[in-house]
């Protein structure tokens, strides 16, 4: 009878080629944990305090450091080290006075940039679907494996909600409490999570509707005149007229 159930195990040949660890050095790297992001869209947790900040040099030093809680992501004490850290995940080391968030780069794909003790209060959570549950409240379902649930005040007589998906919320941390609301049309500052076009940043100029044969396209306005046209779903929204968040170069 053949083997059931996922690899506990990853070589590194295997591994996203983005993570900055050599390919031929050893023959294992380290499985992410079965999480938030999927293994192709993170950082195993190890990875990041090792290979990317270089605050151990070895994986042992790493574990040791995630297994006495110095490392929160999302504002919650995470000790599993290979626990993924993905698309704007807020990492802090409160020891070091650290705090990072992890935003797309060209080529890089995910890097770390530091910022402030007010940004670190709160995420931008891309929303991917919706439904209604029972009782007429509705659930929006966003990239990061949350669930956030929106009440309604007379359940018999149900008020549209206004989310969309590719709408992104601003969600304060760990709590969960929606600060704001961005909506997926013209004018709104997005940045590109995926493709060739990995880390491009502007307005969105113009949206283009999918077909049956062609997924959903739009057009980013870069501040220096550049137009990047790129699918729809990797579009992230940072802001509206502005990024409301720290990105890389600005």
């Amino acid at each position: 009878m053949g083997k059931k159930g996922g690899l506990r195990h990853l070589k590194r040949y295997k591994a996203p080629g983005y993570w900055p660890i050599s390919k031929k050095a050893f023959v294992w790297a380290p499985r992410p944990s079965p999480g938030p992001h999927p293994m192709a869209n993170c950082i195993p947790l190890l990875v990041l305090i090792r290979d990317v900040l270089g605050y151990a040099r070895t994986s042992r030093e790493a574990k040791l450091i995630i297994a006495r809680g110095a490392i929160r992501v999302d504002g919650r004490v995470r000790r599993d080290e290979g626990y993924p850290v993905g698309l704007m995940d807020v990492v802090e080391i409160p020891e070091a006075n650290i705090r990072l968030r992890i935003v797309p780069a060209p080529k890089d794909v995910l890097v770390p940039i530091e910022i402030d003790e007010s940004e670190a209060s709160f995420k931008l959570c891309k929303v991917m679907d919706k439904k209604t549950l029972k009782g007429g409240s509705i659930q929006l379902n966003l990239h990061d494996g949350r669930n956030v649930v929106l009440k309604v005040s007379d359940p018999r007589n149900p008020v549209k909600d206004g989310y969309s998906s590719r709408d992104v919320i601003k969600l304060s941390i760990p709590d969960q409490s929606i600060l704001d609301h961005f909506k997926f049309e013209t004018g709104s500052y997005a940045i590109v999570t995926d493709g060739k076009n990995v880390g491009a940043m502007g307005r969105i100029g113009s949206i283009e509707p999918g077909t049956a044969f062609r997924p959903a396209m739009v057009s980013l306005e870069g501040e220096d005149g550049t137009v990047v046209r790129t699918v729809a779903d990797y579009a992230f929204l940072v802001g509206r007229e502005a990024p409301a968040i720290k990105l890389r170069g600005g």
